[in-house]
Order: structure tokens, then sequence, then C-alpha cells
């Protein structure tokens, strides 16, 4: 892709927008910046910029300039229909994500990694994996590192690992990655989607340029993602908890079976320090991606064993009067609780937070049978107190701090307290993390 000399407009001046943008301007390119915000509210930002000729367009999107654009780069946080995107889109301008333009100058091969949940669990231990097998790897994409750093890496790179999100496939024209996994789907960003069935399409996109000479990895188990299987142009690799698979990665009896054109490996279970049902499928993903792209057995099975939670993810804070308390505060989504109520008996749930217009009702089941106190906290906790309330004891809280001392006079010796929301934190915290930090704050002082 030549980009010298070329008109180019990046928008969106996060993290992404600032890499994409300093890449842009290393390759010769006429790069103009915009973003709604002030000068003043992007003092660091700027600062990594300060060495290269960039225009700036601050406080405004100027439709001129996208429509005098060679090629405008989208940050994920730009919703797809904004009007000066969609004119731009008319006249002919060619519109990628950054993920587009780090894979045209990327060699190495690629793994990347989709789904509802787990996606970063699944990136990380698949990057430290390919680390233990001696490879140079980069991992980044959604988490870390944006993806054109690895681009615009001048170190020698043998694999890159990316987790993708829904939003950073919505404008991609070649992208294709060497493996590319599924890990679920379940209703999440309808506040960024019109419907369900577009954020899964969003989704899938991270399979449309495969060919037959690369794999998907596909969540047997989980119905949706598995109805995609019989339409995909690349070999479909399954995995599975609940089933044996003649060709695929499976789990059966305190074993992960990996067979592949008449291989077989097979790794117990019982000495892996990550636990939770969701983790074990985490693991076969990142396991079969590995194998896949050539990495051996032994030390594949070696990181497997030494790998820990990753913050915020079902960690365990601590126990007090036998209970056990446990923070899952990047839950933010109905299928990420799904998961996290299978792995406990006797738990009182702490959930709520600002609503991103899904349903509750999936987690109707799992409550009935495992949940015996529901404190719900945030804007979402009257709606669902409508949907889930009459299923369990179901108090409110006004704050965080208040439902950890609820949970604690309510949860009897040898039950579980599990804060794991449902929602995102953006009501009452600044994100995701102040609200772990809070949680855990509040459990440490009980």
């Amino acid at each position: 892709m030549e980009l010298k000399n070329k008109k180019t407009l990046v928008v969106g001046l996060a993290k992404t927008g600032v890499a994409c943008a300093r890449f842009l301007a290393s390759k010769g390119a006429e790069v103009t910046v915009t973003d709604l915000r002030k000068e003043t509210q992007l003092t660091a930002q700027l600062a990594e910029l300060a060495n290269f000729n960039i225009t700036l367009e601050l406080e405004r999107h100027d439709a001129e300039t996208f429509l005098a654009s060679d090629l405008i780069v989208v940050s994920p946080g730009v919703p797809m229909e904004m009007p000066q995107l969609v004119a731009a889109q008319s006249a002919g301008v060619e519109i990628i994500s950054e993920i587009e333009l780090a894979a045209r100058f990327i060699n190495a091969p690629l793994a990347a990694i989709t789904g509802t949940n787990g996606k970063t669990t699944t990136t990380t231990l698949l990057g430290a994996i390919f680390k233990h097998n001696g490879y140079h790897t980069f991992v980044g994409g959604n988490i870390g590192n944006p993806l054109i750093e690895a681009a615009e890496s001048h170190q020698i790179v043998d694999q890159v690992v990316a987790e993708i999100s829904s939003f950073q496939l919505e404008w991609i024209t070649t992208f294709r990655p060497t493996v590319a996994a599924l890990l679920n789907l379940s209703e999440d960003h309808l506040d960024r989607y019109p419907g369900y069935q577009d954020y899964i399409n969003a989704k899938l996109r991270i399979f449309e340029n495969q060919t037959a000479d690369d794999f998907a990895v596909l969540n047997r188990d989980d119905e949706l993602v598995w109805e995609q299987a019989g339409k995909l142009s690349a070999q479909v690799f399954p995995f599975s908890r609940k089933m044996e698979l003649e060709e695929g990665i499976f789990h059966k009896d305190g074993v992960i079976t990996y067979r592949h054109n008449g291989h077989e490996e097979c790794f117990p279970t019982s000495a892996i320090r990550l636990q939770g049902v969701h983790n074990l499928e985490n693991i076969m993903a990142a396991m079969a991606c590995a194998l896949l792209l050539g990495c051996r057995p032994d030390e594949t099975y070696e990181t497997v064993l030494c790998f820990e939670a990753l913050h915020h993810r079902m960690e365990f804070v601590r126990e007090v009067a036998g209970v056990r308390y446990y923070e899952d505060s990047k839950a933010t989504n109905v299928g990420s609780v799904q998961k996290a109520l299978e792995s406990f008996e006797d738990i009182t749930l702490i959930a709520g937070g600002k609503d991103k217009g899904g349903s509750y009702a999936p987690l109707a089941p799992m409550i009935s049978q495992r949940v015996r106190h529901l404190i719900l906290i945030g804007e979402a906790a009257d709606r669902m107190q409508l949907e889930l309330g009459n299923l369990t004891n179901t108090k409110k809280a006004t704050t965080l701090e208040e439902a950890v001392q609820l949970a604690a006079g309510l949860t009897s010796p040898g039950g579980t307290v599990l804060m794991s929301p449902a929602c995102s934190s953006f009501d009452m915290f600044r994100d995701y993390e102040e609200r772990a930090q809070r949680f855990i704050a509040a459990v440490n002082e009980l």
C-alpha cells in the first residue's frame, strides 16, 4: 500500500488514532487528525505527535476534510453512521480501520481472537504460548498495543496475536488472519448496533477473507457460533467441553484432547491454575490456535499450567468468615455472567451498572438454580429487578460498598459472594478497573 504524499485523515485521537497518525506520517503521508475534544484535553496524545508534520482539526469534524481525503482511517470508537463518513463513502473515499491498515504491512502469521467474552484471557495466553515456544511474538489489538505497532516495529516478529473487537472489524476490506477464533456470541453493545444480528454480523467479518489455507477455530458448544461452520471458506477446527470430537480439541474426564489429521495429544487439567468452565474454553481455543500454527505440545502445556487469571476476571479476593469473595468486574454482559455463575453454587450475586440494552432473561435459569441472594446496584437495577427479581431473594443497594456489607450479612459460611455486573461501569465509576478496586477495598474492610 503506497502512502507517500497520500492525503490521509485519522478520525479519533485515542491510543489507536495516535499510533495510526504516527505510522502514516512516518510513511510520508500528508496526515490530518480530527477529534471533537479540545487541545487541553489531548495534551498527552499531541505530545506523542509533536515530532511529526501533522495537521490538527480539533473540536470539530469538517465534512470538507473528509471529502478531500484519499484515505480515512477510523478509530474503533467512531460509529459507522457518522454523517461525514457516510458522505465520504458515497463520494468513493477509501475508508479503513486501524487493523486493516496494520494487516497490509504485517508479514508474520496472524492469529486473531474475537467473541463476546474471554478474548483478553485467550489472547494473552496464546501470546505467552508462542513466546514460550521461542517465537518473537507481538500481542495487541484491542488490548495493550494497537495492531499498527506490529507494523511500525523495527524488531523481528515471527507471530502476531491480536484481540479483535466487533468495532475494529467494521471497516475491513482485506484483513485476513491465518487462524481466527470465535469464542462465543451473546448480546452485547446493543447501544452501538441496531440489533443483535448486526452485532453478530460484525463479529463474523473476522472470517470473510480467509481461504482454505486458513483455520477458523469455533466453539462447538455455542449454537450461534456453530451455525456459521458451514458458511466459512477456512478449515473449521472446533473446540468443546461437552462432547468428544473426531477432529478438534475437547475436554472429557479431566483431560483435554487435541486431534488433528490423525494425530492426538492429551493434556490432564488437574494441575491447571486457571479455574472456571469459561477458562476451560479459553484454554482450548488458545491451545488450538497455537498447535495449528506449529507450537510444540510440551511447551504449550507448560505455559497453560503456569498461567494465572488476569485481573478483574473471576479474581479471588479473600475469604471472610467462611465466605469466599470473587471480583468479576470485566463481566459487562449477560453471557459473561452466565459463565461465571456456572462455576459456583450457593451464590450471592452483586450485579448492575449502566444498562447496555440487551435482555437479562438468559440469566434466569442460573439465578433460579444457583443464586440465593441477588443484590442490584446502578442505573440498571430497576430493569434487572423487573426481569430477575422474582427468581430469588433480591435487594437493592445505593453504593457498591453498601452491596458488599449487605452480601456479608446475607451469605452463610461455604457460600460465595460474586460481583459480576452484566453491565458497564460508567454510571458509577470511571471504568471497570475502578469498580473492581472499590469492590476489593470494600471486601478488605470487612
